[in-house]
């Protein structure tokens, strides 16, 4: 109804407002908008006021017709539910049909942008760094987990205890990766007092530069590994989250794993595995930097986007 779609668009308006209110979180906005620039990568996902607010209600049902239907829907059910009762319910609910979306175009070449400054009086200077890494489904997929692993997913990563634990130069700074059909990146963030930024960004080069330039030895391999493969056993012990990973994989994956299919994809990877794989990813040419902040010299951040 026309009228529900006018209040939808209030609240849409008002998460984009609050967003762009959390420089902690809008850092990453500006980030996809640096890496990807004018690809959908690189687009706000809720938009923008004036998109919002100009969308035509015909063009919503249209895009809701040609996709929100039984043939693009996957419904995945973990819990004490038969099979019978998880397809009789389905049915039910959903019904039958047809519907296409069309598929998506690979994405051209990435601007790449090297470098984005976005000038707020905020009290801390919010840093996103990446760099390209693997489109979901690669290979190496595992060997890049366990790399951000020991990079920085955790408290006992090497940017959680050099940045922070040892410098004292941020509360939050950790990695984490995205992957999609046909690109993925590797990203760092970080959240410092603004006179601290050259320093913390140093030392996340330093650490990046290390695993470029040294195996992982194979301690902290073992360390990391159980880490990893304790998270993922613990939260696949919830129903919920057992359903999202069937879902999922079940939706935009080449094939759905087990749990057992994980964990032994994890022991296998090797620390050479993981250093030939920094190798390839972690170079000067592929850092993009973007960082909300109070007035900094841009020029000099720029230059200091440098590997050691």
């Amino acid at each position: 109804r026309a009228e529900d779609i006018a209040k939808e668009r209030d609240i849409i308006v008002e998460e984009i407002r609050s967003y762009r209110d959390d420089p902690g979180q809008y850092v990453f906005n500006v980030f996809d908008e640096t890496f990807f620039g004018d690809t959908p990568l690189g687009w706000e996902i809720a938009g923008d006021e004036t998109s919002v607010r100009s969308l035509a209600d015909d063009d919503i049902r249209a895009f809701w017709s040609a996709g929100y239907r039984p043939a693009n829907i996957v419904v995945a059910v973990a819990g004490d539910l038969s099979h019978e009762q998880a397809v009789e319910m389905v049915a039910a609910t959903f019904g039958s049909g047809n519907g296409t979306m069309p598929g998506f175009a690979v994405a051209p070449s990435l601007p790449h942008k090297r470098f984005a400054l976005l000038e707020q009086h905020t009290s801390q200077a919010h840093v996103a760094l990446g760099l390209p890494a693997l489109p979901r489904d690669h290979p190496d997929q595992w060997t890049l987990e366990l790399l951000n692993t020991v990079l920085g997913d955790g408290s006992s990563s090497r940017l959680f205890l050099r940045v922070r634990e040892e410098a004292g130069l941020a509360y939050d700074v950790h990695s984490f990766t995205s992957d999609y059909a046909d690109c993925g990146t590797l990203q760092v963030y970080a959240g410092v007092d603004p006179s601290d930024l050259p320093a913390a960004l140093g030392a996340i080069l330093e650490e990046l530069a290390r695993l470029r330039d040294e195996p992982v030895p194979v301690e902290e391999l073992a360390k990391a590994r159980a880490y990893a493969r304790g998270r993922l056993e613990l939260r696949l012990e919830e129903s919920r989250h057992l359903a999202s990973w069937l879902g999922v994989q079940e939706a935009l994956h080449d094939r759905v794993l087990t749990l057992d299919d994980a964990l032994t994809a994890l022991d296998e990877v090797t620390p050479g595995a993981i250093h030939a794989l920094a190798q390839r990813l972690i170079r000067d040419e592929a850092l993009s930097l973007a960082v909300i902040a109070p007035r900094r010299n841009a020029a000099r951040l720029e230059k200091a986007l440098r590997l050691p």
